[in-house]
């Protein structure tokens, strides 16, 4: 099995569709055995879900991510696990031991990210921001 999170300075990044590069994990018998880092380049939100496929990525772990990308990973079979925070290696340790905590308010639902904006990184209440 293959994880990603998404990464940026060896943090988890906030919002899915604008993350610098992915921490991926190989997970074999219920230890990481092997981990690089891939670069999203110049892809945006739509492609992203074919990179990480194409990686044989089956989870992903990410800050904040919409709707649209939650459809489009499930598309090419990759689970979602939002609303997780800190270090990616720490974050892929206990997502793998199975005591990774992450928050419920990760969900992101506008496509209009302003100044000062960032997904995953809000208190709205919900875990979506209408404003």
């Amino acid at each position: 099995m293959k994880i990603a999170v998404t990464c940026e300075n060896e943090q988890v990044f906030q919002h899915f569709g604008h993350t610098p590069g992915f921490a991926v994990f190989e997970v074999k018998d219920g230890k990481i055995v092997g981990e690089k880092r891939l670069s999203s380049g110049s892809t945006g939100h739509g492609a992203l879900a074919g990179l990480l496929a194409i990686e044989g990525i089956s989870t992903l772990i990410c800050g904040g991510i919409g709707g649209g990308a939650i459809n489009a990973l499930a598309n090419a079979g990759i689970e979602v696990v939002g609303g997780a925070e800190g270090n990616v290696n720490e974050v892929a340790e206990a997502f793998v031991n199975g005591t990774l905590n992450v928050r419920s308010d990760f969900h992101c639902n506008h496509h209009h990210h302003g100044e000062g904006h960032s997904c995953g990184n809000h208190s709205c209440g919900n875990g979506s921001c209408s404003h």
